[in-house]
């Protein structure tokens, strides 16, 4: 049996660089891993696509590699996919001109034409065929915002139907700041109500304190209805990550998001993935408090106020991950590692749920 598999090596199939991972599993069991290939560069910004691969075994062996969602010359990034009960799987993600680095759309240097963009996809048969894309800036961007990101990972459907993707925008900055401090980063979500039909924003999480300015953000439904986030922190906090949880389905949040000391990370992006059998809730992230290293799985028993870990993949460097349940007994990872750097490959690997309880 093979637990290791690697879909996407960096200067492989036509790609200089594979980035940002997002796993989903059908009602049957494919896997679909997604991510961002890079054509020409490890770059943030330029010509890039989102890619994908499909697996029918559980993670064994995968198929060849598809384009998902490409934006010609310039970038279609940030997959978030989502799994509906329909069995449609929706595919929400960026775009935006080549040259817009992140820099100058921080600094406000960048036309909305140009800048970052949300589109919309979807599939349905599993992955192998998509519709053309469809634009919804204007339902789920409000106007001066600057930087915008969905995810990165996996959205969820909540029990009541509802489509929640987690995301990230800065505001605009005040008097002589450029729009690049961390403390005009801020968070928000995208809802549905009609399985990806129409969209409009949830909570917004706003402040310029300088402690807590939440970034990439991941979420999950809990057992009792609510929904938990996790985010990445590039504020001056205690620890680099913080959470909250929403009572409405992510229309508002019940706090603001609050440090998550419990949680010892670099800053980087992470996952979440609540389990119902057991009931445990998983975090994915690198363990080492500076570096992009050390891939660990930590799991809650409590929504994720306490949290402790559950397996270390190993000591090598790490970045960003996405968790899904692969089968009845396995949860599958899917994250950005390398013998010498993070983003050499990504790579999947099945961890058995016993391991983790």
């Amino acid at each position: 049996m093979t637990d290791v598999t690697v879909p996407f090596r960096a200067g492989h199939e036509g790609y200089a660089s594979f980035r940002i991972p997002a796993l989903v599993a059908t009602a049957s069991g494919t896997l679909l891993a997604f991510c961002e290939g890079r054509a020409d560069s490890a770059a943030d910004h330029g010509r890039i696509a989102v890619v994908l691969k499909r697996s029918t075994d559980g993670g064994r062996t995968w198929g060849p590699l598809q384009v998902a969602a490409d934006h010609g010359p310039d970038l279609a990034g940030n997959p978030a996919p989502v799994v509906l009960d329909t069995g449609r799987v929706l595919l929400v993600h960026i775009r935006a001109a080549a040259w817009a680095t992140e820099a100058a759309i921080l600094r406000g240097q960048v036309p909305d034409a140009d800048g970052r963009r949300v589109w919309v996809q979807h599939s349905d048969d599993e992955g192998a065929t998509w519709s053309e894309p469809r634009e919804i800036t204007g339902q789920v961007k409000r106007p001066g915002w600057r930087w915008y990101a969905t995810t990165p990972g996996h959205a969820l459907q909540l029990a009541s139907g509802r489509v929640l993707v987690p995301a990230n925008h800065t505001v605009a900055p005040a008097g002589t700041d450029t729009g690049a401090e961390a403390k005009y980063n801020s968070g928000h979500c995208l809802l549905s109500d009609d399985r990806g039909a129409s969209w409009y924003l949830g909570y917004l999480d706003e402040n310029t304190d300088g402690y807590i300015n939440v970034n990439e953000t991941t979420a999950a439904e809990l057992p009792d209805g609510r929904v938990y986030l996790n985010a990445r922190n590039d504020s001056p906090s205690p620890g680099n990550r913080a959470d909250a949880h929403s009572a409405d389905g992510g229309r508002t949040l019940g706090k603001p998001f609050r440090p998550q000391a419990g949680l010892t990370a670099p800053v980087c992006q992470a996952s979440v993935l609540q389990l119902r059998d057991p009931d445990l809730l998983l975090f994915s992230a690198p363990a080492d408090p500076a570096a992009r290293a050390l891939m660990t799985i930590r799991a809650s028993r409590d929504g994720g106020t306490t949290w402790r870990t559950a397996y270390t993949v190993d000591g090598l460097p790490a970045a960003y991950s996405d968790l899904a349940r692969a089968d009845p007994r396995t949860v599958g990872l899917l994250y950005e590692t390398g013998d010498f750097g993070a983003n050499e490959t990504i790579t999947f690997r099945r961890v058995p749920v016993h391991r983790l309880t």
